[in-house]
């Protein structure tokens, strides 16, 4: 099988080493044998982008905006194709898989537009005829880092800013996914981006990523993935005063209160939970139920649960699909056996016997769980989800709070009053009302509080406070 090289300076580029990209739904099916890139061609990527940089930084906005239209056009007009692609080697249902490369076409427009919509300002200065313009800026040399679970999505929604605000990027993909990666590369390539100005590396991240975190040729790292990995990334920025920004973890709780309209709080935390395999870092891990509606719900979204159909992702049948790996379905059975030795009561939490033998995992409801369990203040990462029952929306609040995270929070309620008292005092970014706490626009700003994010927001019109600087400057 041909190795899918990484992209640098315009041109493919091979490396000594290959990885194989393996199948979550079917561990015998290989997607591809992609390059497994070393520190040279870390700082080939790195100088390559440096060189593109000036000329692209001063394109007209007409230019950055042409190429990214092109691009999102090209994603859409494939979006099957490279859904189909996503769930092969990721494992999220092929719906969902579409969605996403759809999603991913039209972040490309919408920064497309952007390009045009940077703003400045201009001032009169307090002095007699000074005038003061304020205006933005590309970064630079810009670092993405990214997750397995939103392999196209997460790419785009990073890279498309970056570059239409006229920087440079080197993108890292995670090891796990870098199918998807590719194939956006090869997009960006043929709309017409000039070499060097988006360059591909895949690779480990302990060899890649911590190289391009050190190098003080990067102008900015953007990074998505777990806590401990982004702490560390951003100590050693901070250490050289250069520009960072992280994105992590979450154990998002979702707040049903005694009014709410039972089915549509049930579907929101079916949702929330366990769509998407339950690997999303807005996923509803904290189903916080006040005692007046707890029964009858626990009721209903055991018997929703325990009905969604676990599948191949390829499949038009399949609800939920595999784990992304080995490794992980280890994670999910660990907390599954600490639920079990901490008291919960559990439902679900099967491996299935299928047609094809992969890192399948029946959803799982964690039952009469308490705040302070483990289960219910470490991120799993899996189609699992606890319910913990409330007295009353003074402690379903205290509950939701008590966490280190701050992403995503959400509040099932038919009362007006009480909708906008959750909405102001959750401690999170994002707070969803009658809504799954997962699935957010790509046209307005994402993240979180705590230990969730650092640095400005990502996503619609703030991306431009990372991947842009101010200039003041004063004519006379």
């Amino acid at each position: 099988m041909e190795t899918q090289c990484n992209f640098i300076g315009g041109e493919w580029v091979g490396a000594s080493t290959a990885q194989p990209n393996i199948n979550p739904s079917d561990t015998s099916d290989i997607v591809g044998h992609y390059a497994q890139g070393g520190t040279e061609d870390v700082n080939r990527a790195i100088s390559a982008a440096r060189e593109a940089l000036p000329t692209w930084s001063r394109a007209t906005p007409q230019e950055r905006c042409d190429i990214l239209d092109r691009a999102g056009a090209l994603i859409l007009e494939r979006k099957n194709e490279l859904g189909r692609l996503l769930s092969r080697e990721e494992g999220k249902t092929l719906a969902e898989g579409i969605g996403e490369a759809a999603r991913a076409g039209q972040i490309f427009k919408y920064y497309a537009g952007e390009a045009l919509r940077l703003s400045g300002e201009l001032l009169r200065s307090t002095r007699p005829a000074i005038d003061v313009e304020i205006r933005r800026e590309p970064v630079g040399v810009v670092a993405l880092i990214t997750p397995w679970n939103f392999p196209l999505a997460i790419p785009a929604w990073k890279a498309a800013p970056a570059l239409a605000f006229g920087n440079t990027v080197v993108l890292k993909p995670a090891e796990l996914v870098p199918a998807s990666a590719h194939a956006l590369t090869s997009i960006l390539a043929e709309a017409g981006m000039p070499r060097g100005v988006f360059n591909l590396l895949m690779g480990p991240g302990h060899t890649l990523g911590d190289a391009l975190v050190k190098s003080a040729e990067v102008d900015a790292v953007s990074f998505t993935g777990s806590v401990s990995t982004g702490r560390a990334i951003a100590a050693t920025r901070a250490a050289s005063g250069r520009r960072v920004q992280c994105e992590m973890g979450g154990k998002n709780p979702m707040v049903v209160l005694d009014d709410a309209d039972i089915d549509v709080a049930v579907n929101s935390c079916l949702n929330g939970a366990f769509f998407s395999t339950g690997q999303r870092c807005t996923a509803s891990s904290r189903l916080i139920v006040t005692a007046g509606i707890y029964d009858r719900f626990v009721e209903l979204l055991v018997e929703r649960m325990l009905a969604l159909r676990v599948g191949h992702a390829l499949d038009v049948a399949t609800e939920i699909g595999p784990v992304v790996d080995e490794r992980q379905l280890k994670q999910d059975l660990s907390y599954i056996d600490l639920a079990r030795k901490e008291g919960a009561r559990i439902v679900g939490g099967d491996r299935p016997k299928l047609a094809t033998d992969g890192y399948y995992l029946t959803p799982t409801l964690f039952l009469e769980t308490d705040p302070e369990m483990r289960i219910n203040q470490e991120e799993i990462f899996g189609p699992i989800a606890s319910v913990i029952r409330a007295d009353d929306d003074d402690q379903a609040l205290m509950f939701a709070n008590a966490v280190p995270f701050g992403l995503s929070a959400g509040v099932c309620t038919t009362s007006l009053g009480r909708a906008r008292r959750f909405r102001d005092e959750l401690q999170a970014g994002m707070v969803m009302i009658n809504l799954p706490t997962a699935g957010v626009d790509y046209h307005v700003p994402f993240g979180g509080t705590k230990e969730s994010s650092f640095g400005p927001r990502e996503q619609g019109s703030h991306a431009r406070e990372f991947y842009t600087v101010t200039k003041t400057s004063y004519v006379a």
